[in-house]
């Protein structure tokens, strides 16, 4: 574990932990997109995925603009997150209800991922990070817009999905 003496050392664990968390999603994107039915749903996923790319490297650029390496560091709580996700594409039952319970494990990730960037965005700032700013606050864009396409498939999906009453 590393020293952290000041905004900068915190500011770069942030990274390093964003890093990891988007590495991470590189791979369990995919289990997402084709453990679900919908066509909406997989699309979302696979656009995001695209993001999700761009994301890991705008990451290693704010990490060499900090003088740091963007490696180094195991995001457990993603790993967490995401194990979650796993148990949901592992469920039987309704196509609609499985696919709520994906976006369920999807918006998990997503909150998840907007308080790391919040926060890497705030100490960012506090160090007149400009650059490593503009970067950060492009992914967090795209974690909200993310968020809100996760919202807007359930919507749909919630009216269709079999209530059990």
């Amino acid at each position: 574990m590393a020293d952290k003496k000041t905004l900068n050392d915190l500011l770069a664990d942030e990274i390093k932990d964003l890093y990891s968390a988007e590495k991470q999603l590189t791979k369990a994107i995919p289990k997402m997109a084709k453990g679900s039915n919908s066509p909406d749903l997989q699309s979302a996923l696979t656009g995001h995925l695209a993001e999700t790319k761009k994301q890991v490297l705008r990451l290693e650029e704010a990490a060499g603009l900090l003088g740091i390496r963007a490696t180094g560091k195991k995001c457990v709580g993603m790993e967490g997150v995401i194990q979650e996700g796993d148990e949901a594409l592992e469920e039987e039952g309704a196509p609609d209800v499985l696919d709520l319970g994906i976006i369920g494990a999807g918006s998990r990730v997503e909150h998840y991922e907007i308080a790391g960037y919040l926060t890497a965005i705030s100490l960012a700032k506090r160090i007149n990070a400009t650059e490593v700013v503009v970067l950060l606050q492009q992914s967090l864009a795209e974690e909200l817009g993310a968020e809100q396409t996760l919202r807007k498939i359930a919507g749909a999906l919630i009216k269709t999905a079999p209530t059990g009453i």
